[in-house]
């Protein structure tokens, strides 16, 4: 986020500076957040930045649970299911992860990952935000009468299948490639 050169002073808060950090670890990685390069974009000092944090860890510990937090929201929200609407919640789960129309989101999903592959700190956000993923779907799949084991496989397996295609470039692949998807979601969540 750019500031205004025109207006004559910048407020910002907690929040807009979590955002910001989130915005560049997403485009530059957890390398690019730094404290200058906010300030930069911000067009202001880093004493701004002082003014919401103790330091550069207190900014990080704000990333991360702010994503935490957003993804923990974002699961309860796409696995709650009436009852007896388990399967259609299914079907809507792996439509919106798979789906390749939200490159940030995805950016940012493979940024905290990355980070989390040299950071124990982002390794523990990551492993509770995914034991969370498996653990809301497996239940869609309980209340489906899938037994518990299956259950655990399959939830197991959405989560590989749509964030593996998300990665993908498999749009050339086949001409119906939406309608292999739809076949692919129906068999992972079939009776």
């Amino acid at each position: 986020m750019k500031a205004d050169k025109s207006s004559a002073r910048v407020t910002l808060d907690r929040n807009e500076w979590i955002e910001a950090a989130i915005d560049v670890l997403a485009e530059q990685g957890v390398q690019g957040m730094r404290i200058e390069v906010l300030a930069k974009n911000f067009g202001v000092t880093k004493g701004s930045f002082y003014w919401h944090f103790k330091d550069r860890q207190d900014l990080v510990d704000g990333v991360l649970q702010t994503w935490r937090d957003g993804r923990i929201r974002d699961i309860d929200k796409q696995t709650g299911a009436s009852p007896g609407r388990e399967r259609e919640q299914l079907l809507h789960l792996i439509d919106v992860y798979g789906a390749t129309r939200n490159r940030k989101g995805i950016s940012i999903e493979l940024a905290v990952r990355e980070w989390a592959r040299r950071d124990a700190q982002a390794a523990a956000i990551v492993e509770e935000v995914d034991s969370w993923r498996l653990q809301c779907t497996r239940q869609l799949f309980v209340r489906r009468g899938v037994s518990d084991e299956e259950a655990k496989s399959r939830s197991l397996l959405l989560y590989a299948y749509v964030f593996g295609q998300s990665l993908m470039a498999c749009e050339r692949y086949d001409p119906a490639i939406g309608e292999l998807k739809r076949w692919i979601a129906e068999l992972i969540v079939k009776e």
